[in-house]
């Protein structure tokens, strides 16, 4: 079983700038993450499966299965997004993202040339996990391990009647008298 494999985390890059996504991406990739990048807030949802979920509620017409996406199938460690760009901005991007059930225990970092404390104190009130200052830099990148952690151990409690099971096992392969054996302390006196 290789770990490497199974403790990738994947991070969802989301930046209007060319240069700025391959700088985040090459950036994400030395730290061994898996990287998706797209270039906008509407992207962002579209590849979550959040987009289509949006339309399905704007319009009521009928939806084509060939173009029907499961947000389910992606599975998304953390997200980071720039917060200055066309269209949806990285601040709306977010409240898409807290305001979405499915979505919503997923980490978002922002980022942004601009260190404006009203701005980042709005983007940290709806619920982003942190705001890093361009150019981005690998120990900001190391500092988002927590936040990855987090989003993978959420995925894991889904995934919890495995875990159940193999402890149940393990619990059934030690012999009770193990479990209810008293235990005796020789030569030592509490103090209470």
């Amino acid at each position: 079983m290789n770990m490497a494999t199974e403790t990738q985390f994947h991070v969802l890059a989301v930046d209007d700038s060319i240069i700025d996504r391959k700088l985040i991406e090459k950036l994400l990739k030395t730290s061994s993450y898996q990287v998706t990048t797209v270039d906008s807030g509407s992207k962002a949802l579209e590849f979550l499966g959040l987009q289509q979920e949006i339309d399905q509620t704007n319009s009521n017409s009928l939806s084509d299965p060939s173009t029907d996406h499961h947000h389910q199938e992606v599975q998304v460690n953390l997200i980071i997004t720039d917060y200055c760009m066309p269209g949806m901005t990285g601040y709306d991007l977010l409240k898409k993202i807290k305001e979405s059930s499915c979505l919503k225990d997923i980490p978002v970092v922002i980022m942004s040339s601009e260190n404006e404390p009203s701005r980042i104190n709005r983007c940290l009130e709806q619920g982003a996990e942190e705001f890093l200052i361009k150019p981005v830099k690998l120990l900001d990148v190391k500092r988002l391990q927590p936040y990855l952690l987090r989003g993978k151990s959420r995925e894991q409690q889904q995934l919890q009647p495995i875990s159940s099971k193999k402890r149940k096992a393990i619990e059934e392969a030690i012999s009770p008298e193990l479990l209810t054996r008293p235990r005796y302390c020789t030569g030592l006196t509490t103090v209470v």
